[in-house]
């Protein structure tokens, strides 16, 4: 009588193996580029205390070297975005990463405001559509129920390089001076970028880490088809949620770049805060906007995706107008610490919403994630932009006027509050509607 198969039951039935776990590492490479992104990008709020000493800068041309950065980055962040969709995210990354370390070393060459001015430019000009590829690798290595935790997970770690920038450019300011702190944080983006073409598809099929079942894990969107048909304009221009999302970057960008460009300098002039505590206090803000957003993703996946358009408008909503209450405490207090804490618990609240908006602008943009999302995520310029000149043209204005301290310094922060409370207004007001019927990934 032959063995049955309860008895040999390997012999018969032949056993599949568990799905590979690779995206997981890709998300922890994109954390990577993420980090050293947001470090080269912030170091020079701190480092912008001893440019600005001994280039002899008024804070108003310092609003124009930081919105020089700014304005490079929106004019290319849609072509560099389209690129991706054309010809793939490696290849677009890798170049990205180069050029941005390239100009972040010859920052420290700069002798005056003009060299600033276009080498800041050229490097805003080289890391624009880093979000919008990272975004299409997400679309193409993520399956839905994974994405807002993995976003959340990514854009933690963009806020965790920007928390570690203000002290450890302090440290290597200290060390080397400003001008070789830039050639040291230059360098990281050459590394990535070296590791990132070698081991990098951005096809999962394609890569010799995942097996067919992780393949399968993550669905249709692991097609590796680069766009190729025009993006229909004409539809983009008529939806509403691009509108809607597009300005609700603005007003977030408005906040966040008074912190990631001007925060040292306030807590500095404005609080009297010495220089180390001033790094501390500012690495502290940028950590609870990283913590924020890993709170934003858990509470997308678990709480907010698949349970309708309400519960987005109000996580969106009530997060924004929080963080408005809080600011306006922080301006209340007299003391420096407090303020600070409060101003960090406002940036947990406003960072919150990042995984969200990813989502939603990922979820509207269907094939051409790479043109669409630059689209949206640049609007983002004209907010900071807008509050990278204003806090330094206020503040030499107030100046000129034989204002000091905080009174030369809130009115940035007042400002803030209106534009909190108007993101809140749209988030609690947001619809959501596909660029095309048929969303393809």
């Amino acid at each position: 009588m032959p063995p049955s198969a309860e008895e040999f039951p390997s012999a018969d039935i032949p056993s599949t193996p568990p799905a590979t776990n690779t995206r997981f590492l890709v998300l922890a490479v994109l954390c990577l580029l993420s980090a050293v992104l947001y470090l080269d990008r912030i170091c020079i709020g701190q480092a912008m205390l001893s440019i600005q000493a001994e280039l002899k800068l008024t804070n108003t041309q310092v609003s124009y070297v930081l919105m020089s950065f700014t304005l490079a980055y929106g004019l290319f962040e849609i072509p560099t975005g389209r690129w991706g969709d054309r010809i793939g995210s490696r290849r677009v990354l890798t170049r990205i990463s180069l050029w941005w370390s390239a100009f972040t070393a010859l920052t420290g060459a700069c002798t005056g405001l003009w060299s600033l001015l276009v080498v800041r430019f050229l490097f805003g000009a080289g890391e624009a559509g880093a979000f919008p590829n990272v975004a299409r690798v997400m679309s193409r290595w993520f399956p839905d129920d994974e994405r807002g935790r993995a976003q959340g997970v990514l854009l933690a770690a963009s806020q965790i390089g920007g928390a570690l920038a203000p002290m450890l450019a302090a440290w290597l300011i200290y060390q080397l001076g400003w001008r070789w702190t830039f050639a040291a944080f230059g360098g990281l983006g050459v590394v990535w970028a070296a590791g990132f073409w070698w081991w990098f598809r951005d096809n999962p099929a394609e890569h010799s880490q995942v097996n067919a079942a992780e393949v399968a894990r993550i669905g249709h969107r692991a097609s590796s088809e680069h766009v190729h048909a025009p993006v229909p304009w004409p539809l983009v221009v008529r939806n509403p949620s691009v509108w809607m999302l597009s300005t609700i970057m603005t007003f977030a960008s408005f906040n966040s770049y008074i912190y990631f460009s001007w925060l040292p300098k306030y807590l500095h002039d404005g609080r009297g805060v010495d220089t180390n505590t001033t790094a501390v206090m500012t690495a502290i803000v940028l950590g609870s906007s990283a913590c924020g957003t890993l709170f934003g993703g858990q509470v997308l996946d678990r709480v907010v995706l698949g349970r309708g358009i309400v519960r987005r408008r109000v996580f969106g909503g009530s997060a924004f107008f929080f963080a408005a209450a809080l600011i306006g405490a922080a301006l209340l207090s007299p003391a420096a610490w407090p303020a600070a804490i409060l101003t960090a618990m406002s940036c947990f609240l406003t960072q919150s919403t990042q995984p969200l908006w990813w989502s939603s602008a990922i979820g509207i943009s269907g094939r051409h994630i790479g043109a669409l999302f630059g689209l949206m995520n640049s609007a983002g310029v004209f907010g900071a932009m807008s509050s990278q000149y204003l806090a330094g043209k206020i503040a030499d204005w107030l100046g000129g006027h034989g204002y000091s301290g905080r009174a030369q310094w809130d009115p940035i922060f007042q400002i803030n509050i209106g534009v909190l409370i108007l993101a809140g207004i749209l988030w609690s007001t947001i619809r959501l509607v596909p660029v095309e019927k048929e969303i393809e990934a």
